[in-house]
């Protein structure tokens, strides 16, 4: 299947993320993963790669590498200006085991 990376950049354009992003939002509800940690019901409408899909492009349509955030809840994750993560949004990251469904170990991933 070819990949959504050409370069170094991810491309959200393509009909495979869009269908992937669907899929994800839905798993997650609609709603914002990160919002439900501190007890706040949020709508969702980014898909937020845990490991960055530039650094680890094998990652980048693993449901488990992938979680539903609204645009403050991506905020937290990530520095929007230098794509760095966030000490959250590494903290995440070091959480995530790579290949595991973290939906199936939620109590895990509260803060």
């Amino acid at each position: 299947m070819p990949s959504a990376i050409f370069g170094d950049v991810m491309r959200y354009d393509t009909k495979r993320w869009k269908e992937k992003r669907k899929h994800i939002l839905k798993l997650d509800g609609y709603l914002c993963q990160v919002s439900k940690w501190y007890g706040v019901r949020k709508g969702a409408t980014i898909v937020h790669h845990i490991y960055p899909a530039d650094e680890y492009p094998e990652y980048q349509f693993c449901d488990w590498n992938l979680i539903s955030v609204s645009d403050d809840g991506h905020n937290k994750l990530e520095n929007r200006t230098t794509g760095e993560l966030t000490e959250l949004g590494k903290s995440l990251q070091a959480r995530t085991v790579p290949g595991i469904d973290w939906r199936k170990k939620k109590n895990e991933y509260a803060i």
